[in-house]
């Protein structure tokens, strides 16, 4: 075999290896003199090319090990792509409509070959930065998360495989412990690191630092992801996470995924389309308000949880009979109780939503990474308008989740406020 150890490929040692990878080279039915080949990576860590011939396509995504944004003086694992892999394995095997499929993985040249989602599938996030609406949305995320989280948890599994899934995934502690840096810590204490609007927002990043009841909150948080290993979550689901088109909706990137609690997935979701909602008065002008699409993302917003509930409940009562060891059918095999428990179940997950959300939101204004949806705002000033909103919001939401009963009083709240 040509490739026996790591090393970083370039257009033309990727065609040798395509050559020698039978996955991949039945994809281009073994044509190699046509191929186009586009280096796409335009993310922190990764090398990312699309290979496309007469006769087929297809994506490499190969990790380096090191930050590729700042060089071999950031070490990074490069073990994360075997994670990304079995994630999208793992997520794909439950919901095949949303995760495209992984061709092939070498733990060696740690480079996973996977589905190319073809044009006119984009980042979500710059659609929303357009202003386009995706009216299936709220329907293939809200199937997408409740699958892979039901499916993957003690509500469906015996301990025994739960545990196995969990031994797998716990290696996976590089992104993990930068998750915890970038959202849980940093943003709370003065750090190299971050970064905000600055002049407009020095007090804004300095209040969140000495909020007091804030940092309890995010205490209780960080325990929870550190701790809780409820289902494989993806581990960064925000809206750079995700690909669409009118009719399709594809997630990619779970390089960060673990075992770790359900509301980590569905908050990222979430507070990423309250970032988008809050930074669309900076993308507003004379032809278009972006009143409306305001509207269209609160709606999707709420669609999006209510729906999550509804399937997840869902897959729970099909289910309740199962080999799920979470909740024993010969403890709770009436019907007023497991309705009981299930009523607990996804008032925490809520609760928790709320919170994770929050925390990502805050991290993505006066942490280190932030998001195009601010970050295309050319005025300053008014870039630290939307951002001030979306932190005062998150702030109070993070302290004050638990007295929220439903999503359509925190989208209520934030309409009657914006």
């Amino acid at each position: 075999m040509a490739f026996v150890e790591f090393r970083p490929l370039d257009k033309k040692s990727l065609v040798e290896y395509i050559q020698h990878t039978p996955a991949l080279a039945s994809k281009l039915g073994e044509k190699f003199d046509d191929l186009d080949i586009r280096e796409v990576g335009d993310g922190n860590l990764n090398f990312v090319y699309i290979v496309a011939g007469s006769a087929g396509s297809f994506v490499i995504k190969q990790a380096l090990p090191y930050v590729r944004l700042i060089g071999e003086s950031w070490p990074m694992t490069k073990e994360r792509a075997y994670f990304e892999a079995a994630a999208l394995k793992e997520h794909g095997h439950w919901c095949p409509d949303h995760v495209p499929e992984v061709y092939h993985f070498d733990r060696t040249m740690s480079l996973t070959g996977m589905r190319y989602l073809e044009p006119p599938h984009i980042i979500l996030r710059k659609g929303l930065i357009a202003g386009i609406e995706y009216p299936l949305l709220a329907e293939h995320m809200s199937e997408y998360m409740a699958r892979t989280l039901f499916c993957t948890s003690l509500l469906y599994h015996s301990t025994t495989e739960h545990k196995r899934g969990v031994a797998e995934f716990c290696g996976n502690i590089e992104m993990c412990r930068l998750t915890e840096q970038v959202v849980f810590s940093d943003p709370y204490k003065v750090s190299q690191h971050n970064r905000w609007t600055s002049p407009y927002l020095d007090a804004d990043a300095e209040a969140a630092r000495e909020d007091n009841d804030l940092k309890l909150e995010i205490a209780e948080l960080k325990s929870k992801f550190c701790e809780r290993a409820q289902a494989l979550v993806h581990g960064d689901l925000h809206t750079s996470s995700v690909m669409v088109t009118q009719d399709s909706t594809q997630v990619i990137d779970s390089e960060f995924a673990f075992y770790g609690p359900m509301g980590f997935d569905v908050g990222a979701f979430l507070g990423n389309l309250f970032l988008s909602f809050f930074s669309q008065d900076g993308h507003a002008n004379q032809g278009n308000d972006r009143k409306a699409y305001k509207e269209w993302i609160l709606q999707t917003i709420e669609e999006t949880w209510n729906l999550f509930r509804q399937k997840f409940v869902s897959l729970w009562n099909e289910h309740k009979n199962g080999s799920g060891e979470a909740y024993l059918p010969a403890i709770y095999n009436n019907h007023v109780l497991l309705e009981l428990v299930q009523r607990k179940f996804m008032k925490d997950l809520f609760h928790d939503t709320l919170g994770f959300g929050a925390a990502k939101m805050i991290r993505r204004i006066v942490g280190v990474a932030h998001v195009e949806d601010f970050e295309s705002i050319t005025d300053a000033s008014k870039r630290a308008d939307c951002e001030r909103q979306a932190l005062n919001f998150a702030r109070m939401l993070l302290k004050e989740r638990r007295k929220f009963e439903g999503i359509s009083e925190v989208v209520s709240l934030v309409q009657k406020s914006n």
